[in-house]
Formats: structure tokens, sequence, C-alpha cells
């Protein structure tokens, strides 16, 4: 299974994923451009800003259940 498959399978899951929990989960240290992919394919994913500890922002990326 790709990269973009495990991530894709992840999100219909309903579950939203961020980088870090890409490379733990699934070994994917370039999750933006799999999501540039998806999304290429047609796929309606949406991102959000998420703060971790620190007060740093990240991204957290979604399937749009309306675009479906």
């Amino acid at each position: 299974m790709s990269q973009n498959d495990l991530i894709l399978e992840h999100l219909r899951e309903g579950r939203g994923i961020t980088a870090i929990e890409a490379l733990g989960l699934y070994g994917v240290f370039r999750l933006a451009a799999r999501i540039k992919d998806l999304r290429n394919a047609g796929h309606p994913i949406v991102s959000y800003k998420t703060h971790v500890s620190g007060g740093r922002a990240i991204a957290r990326y979604e399937l749009n259940e309306i675009g479906i």
C-alpha cells in the first residue's frame, strides 16, 4: 500500500492527521506532499492550524465530509 493510500484510508476513517502523527504511524516524512497528491487526485482535504506544546502551530488535515 502506498503512502498516499495509507493517508487516505486514515482520513476516510474520520480521523485527522498531523505531520508528527503521519511520521509515527506510517513513516511518512513529507505529509504536505502526500496531501497535495491526494488533493490533485480530487480528494476534498481541508487543513486547520492546531497548537502543540510550546504554543507552536502545526497543520492538521481532515477529509471534508461535505465534499465527498
